[in-house]
């Protein structure tokens, strides 16, 4: 993917340490509750069970005529560990991450704008081994992750070392998905799909839950897709095939299969290869985020 020449997010920052990058700790702030500030939406292959329900439950419909509303939230902290540029320019693993980013601010700018809204950007941290977010603890072994509590995306940039040796989706445009896809959490907290949420997880079963779950999963996989559809030209040949190998690794059936030699449908939380893979798709056909109605009909 083409972005030597973009510029950096300044919305990033770096916890050293083991300290917490700003946005408020533990499970404070937000004004989402308990259950919120407890949930941290992740890419699909840590250790933390996200335990969030689907609008659909409340007849909401994210970017359905443009009427969607946009939450206050919190607003993201300054940059810790030194200045935005500083972190960005630590090595270029970071600096892609930090330009994948500001990719994703103007596109969604763009985006909001058409339907009468106003982006507010998502803030990002590194940080190394252990770390604190908004919603608790922060560690490598649970993978990147976005917190609604704060805001923010937290990401161990040796995840993406993870991501190419273990499971074997390797490329720039497999690492860009990672951030673009933790966006797209951030967009659904931004159209209230995860506060209206918060009210429909506690009438839930678990396994409904995780049903649910795979739903908001898959959208923030569409979502990713849109935003690529949208930086086609910076597309470069081979990019699109790095995305679906990564769609394909990390869906619940491959890893399950994997790692404990047999599937267990009621179990997924992000949904199977298949579905990862057509709704990565989806977005990338279309551009469209109307298109990445998870919520109503089969997935």
């Amino acid at each position: 993917m083409r972005l030597d020449d973009y510029r950096t997010s300044d919305n990033v920052g770096e916890q050293r340490g083991g300290g917490f990058g700003g946005g408020g700790g533990g499970f404070g702030g937000g004004g989402l509750g308990l259950i919120i500030g407890l949930v941290a939406s992740r890419f699909g292959i840590g250790g933390v069970l996200v335990l969030i329900a689907g609008a659909w439950l409340l007849g909401f419909s994210p970017f359905g005529g443009g009427s969607g509303v946009v939450s206050p939230g919190a607003q993201v902290a300054p940059a810790k560990g030194g200045s935005a540029a500083q972190v960005c320019s630590a090595d270029q693993t970071r600096r892609f991450t930090c330009q994948v980013l500001a990719s994703t601010e103007d596109t969604w700018a763009t985006v909001f704008q058409e339907m009468g809204q106003r982006y507010r950007p998502a803030g990002l941290d590194f940080y190394t081994g252990s770390g604190r977010s908004g919603c608790g603890a922060a560690q490598s072994a649970m993978g990147p992750f976005y917190c609604p509590t704060d805001n923010k995306i937290y990401i161990d940039a040796s995840f993406y070392n993870e991501l190419q040796n273990r499971f074997g989706a390797a490329g720039d445009f497999a690492q860009a998905y990672v951030i673009a896809h933790e966006v797209g959490h951030h967009i659904q907290f931004l159209t209230g799909t995860l506060e209206q949420a918060n009210t429909a997880q506690q009438r839930l079963s678990k396994a409904e839950g995780n049903a649910v779950q795979v739903r908001v999963e898959l959208q923030a996989d569409c979502y990713a897709g849109v935003w690529a559809a949208r930086n086609r030209a910076r597309l470069e040949q081979g990019d699109v095939e790095e995305g679906m190998r990564a769609a394909e690794a990390i869906g619940d059936d491959t890893l399950q299969r994997k790692g404990q030699g047999r599937v267990v449908p009621e179990s997924f939380t992000h949904g199977s290869s298949a579905q990862r893979m057509a709704w990565l798709r989806k977005g990338l056909q279309t551009g469209d985020p109307r298109a990445c109605d998870t919520f109503n009909g089969a997935v």
